[in-house]
């Protein structure tokens, strides 16, 4: 039996939608990465971009896990004295795509690839969000937090 590699024209891109209401970000991550790179295909292959685009709403009610309340989250803009330092519960209250992006991010592999890949995703804080021309399928995460509960 040949090795199976796709061509640039087998490639389809779809959408998905999931909802993080309750969803631990780690789990979220690593269901949104794997979309991201088409892993749920059966034509995946890791040199060939055969992701989807992800949409993730709710991001202001996604579920922290432990003590990531209390930690922050570091970047740096290249300048000396660039150094920015934000904790999650200001983030989670502000800018609560930047979590879920800098998340997906670490999960993705570290080449040219994940770029690409990682330009598919659409994180929103609330319900609504721009891309309901493309009828996204609605991809659900099984197990929510137990703080939910």
């Amino acid at each position: 039996m040949k090795t199976f590699t796709p061509k640039p024209a087998d490639l389809t891109h779809d959408w998905y939608i999931i909802d993080a209401k309750d969803v631990v970000l780690g789990r979220l991550s690593v269901a949104a990465a794997n979309l991201l790179r088409g892993k749920n295909k059966p034509s995946f292959a890791p040199h060939a971009d055969s992701g989807n685009y992800v949409i993730i709403i709710n991001a202001d009610k996604i579920a922290l896990t432990g003590d990531k309340m209390d930690k922050e989250l570091y970047s740096h803009s290249g300048r000396p004295g660039g150094l920015r330092r934000d904790s999650y519960a200001e983030l989670l209250k502000n800018k609560p795509e930047r979590i879920i992006m800098h998340a997906v991010k670490g999960m993705l592999p570290k080449n040219k690839l994940a770029k690409v890949q990682l330009t598919r995703l659409r994180v929103f804080a609330g319900e609504e969000h721009p891309h309901v021309g493309q009828n996204p399928q609605v991809y659900e995460i099984e197990q929510i937090s137990q703080q939910a509960k």
